[in-house]
């Protein structure tokens, strides 16, 4: 029979569970906490009622009483599963007891302790109860049950992305009765637990978070397939979703009707990007193909009919004849040594972004801007020092001297550059040296200037003559003399 140190009991527990409440920080121990005090004055309101409602029935107060032993067993059953295994001052719900397993816990224990207290009574009530419920609540049991398994096996964690099925998206929460996905687009999917428990489960974030991406590409059976995988791995470089470690590669996957099909595999860091990577990955394959002269061809079994304009060679040659004539260390050259550079040189394509040269890296070529913009780039700090407009030029000391490259240059758009590599510059040191001589002073002139202006926005001058460049660009070029 209750005493009156019961009610202190109850009153004691309450202004614990109140205190918890209030000092806690995590969410899910907000809301169980709930459960314990409203059991807690559920107890004390039973408790008072039983002590000074003298003229109840002996079978209304043997109700009562055990009415009130229940509710105070699970209040505090339910506050210490809570405070004990939840992090108090964190916001999270532990990765080893979720909330479904914490209250699986929960109702065992109160199901255990409440048959020792109210003993056949109890186990009677129970039973048949179970019967009707059983019928009623299969599916909901069931999939009660399945997200219970679910939670013990562990086959995901929130924040994991997930295939269940027809369904993916990242693993938002598991409740008793589904799991809920967030999908790419947005949106909210809510599978059954019971379904989830029956399908394949594929986990894109385990055991490992970077996840293996590919894309698959048809080349010209002209092209060589070594020179095609360099190319494409050139090309990943460029693409920032791409992982450097695990390592990209190229297979050639097959032989088709009217290509060589390869598949290019690479690492990303996060699942919900593989759309944007693949982008990446394929527009900078299609540039770098551009630029390396390698063919998508069409498919064999499409006709494809276009009447064939001959390219203007001529018209092509003077417009770069016109692009030198321009350029301040060319000027000096007669319009024969202009041509035959003009008809040594290639032209390539750039997407926005890409390193037309890198800073470091071994050069014997200059580059004169066709069209867009490109920034010079200090790798170290990565701060863009320069901006380079529609015919300028840039790599001039490394064609003449061999030099590596002191900057990188990205592009700012698309853009098309005129590349003039140190063979030209040879053969023109056998037919006129001192024409050569004379782009290089030129050259030299403007790097003393560059550097005379960096020099003194640094207060400091570091210069180096022009005639030592030149004796460095006669070295280079085998110029005699």
């Amino acid at each position: 029979m209750p005493h009156p140190y019961h009610l202190i009991i109850g009153a004691a527990a309450l202004v614990a569970a109140l205190a918890a409440f209030s000092l806690t920080a995590n969410r899910l121990v907000k809301r169980k906490l709930r459960l314990s005090i409203y059991l807690l004055l559920a107890y004390l309101i039973a408790h008072v009622v039983y002590i000074f409602r003298i003229d109840l029935s002996p079978e209304s107060t043997s109700e009562l009483y055990s009415f009130e032993r229940l509710a105070l067993v699970a209040a505090l059953i339910n506050f210490f599963i809570v405070t004990l295994i939840n992090p108090f001052r964190e916001d999270r719900v532990p990765d080893r007891y979720p909330a479904i397993v914490q209250d699986a816990v929960t109702i065992g224990l109160v199901l255990v302790v409440a048959t020792l207290v109210l003993g056949d009574k109890f186990l009677t009530t129970s039973a048949v109860s179970a019967v009707v419920l059983g019928f009623a609540l299969q599916d909901t049991l069931g999939n009660a049950f399945a997200g219970l398994a679910i939670q013990s096996e562990k086959p995901f964690n929130i924040g994991h992305w997930i295939k269940v099925g027809d369904f993916e998206g990242r693993v938002a929460e598991v409740t008793w009765r589904a799991t809920k996905l967030r999908t790419k687009a947005g949106n909210f999917v809510v599978v059954p637990n019971n379904i989830v428990s029956k399908e394949a489960i594929t986990n894109y974030s385990e055991p490992a978070t970077p996840t293996r991406q590919q894309v698959e590409v048809g080349v010209s059976y002209d092209a060589a397939p070594n020179h095609v995988k360099r190319v494409v791995l050139d090309a990943i470089q460029n693409c920032p979703l791409v992982l450097t470690a695990p390592a990209s590669d190229v297979v050639l996957a097959s032989f088709d009707a009217s290509s060589i099909n390869y598949r290019v595999r690479f690492w990303i860091e996060d699942y919900e990007r593989d759309e944007g990577a693949r982008d990446q990955v394929r527009t900078s394959i299609y540039y770098a193909f551009q630029r390396n002269g390698i063919e998508i061809p069409y498919p064999i079994q499409v006709e494809y009919a276009r009447e064939f304009t001959p390219p203007d060679t001529e018209g092509r040659a003077r417009d770069r004849q016109a692009l030198l004539a321009n350029v301040d260390i060319f000027r000096g050259l007669s319009e024969e040594q202009r041509q035959m550079i003009a008809a040594r040189t290639r032209t390539s394509v750039y997407a926005n972004g890409e390193l037309i040269v890198r800073e470091g890296q071994p050069g014997e070529s200059m580059f004169l801007l066709c069209s867009g913009r490109a920034a010079v780039v200090l790798q170290a700090s990565g701060k863009e020092v320069a901006l380079i407009e529609k015919g300028g030029y840039f790599g001039e000391m490394s064609l003449l001297t061999g030099d590596a490259r002191s900057a990188s240059v990205v592009a700012r758009g698309d853009v098309v550059v005129l590349e003039i590599d140190a063979g030209v510059f040879r053969q023109l040191a056998d037919e006129a040296p001192q024409a050569v001589e004379q782009v290089g002073l030129a050259a030299a002139t403007r790097r003393v200037e560059l550097d005379q202006a960096r020099a003194s926005a640094q207060n400091h001058v570091v210069t180096e003559a022009p005639a030592t460049l030149l004796s460095r660009m006669r070295r280079f070029l085998k110029i005699s003399g």
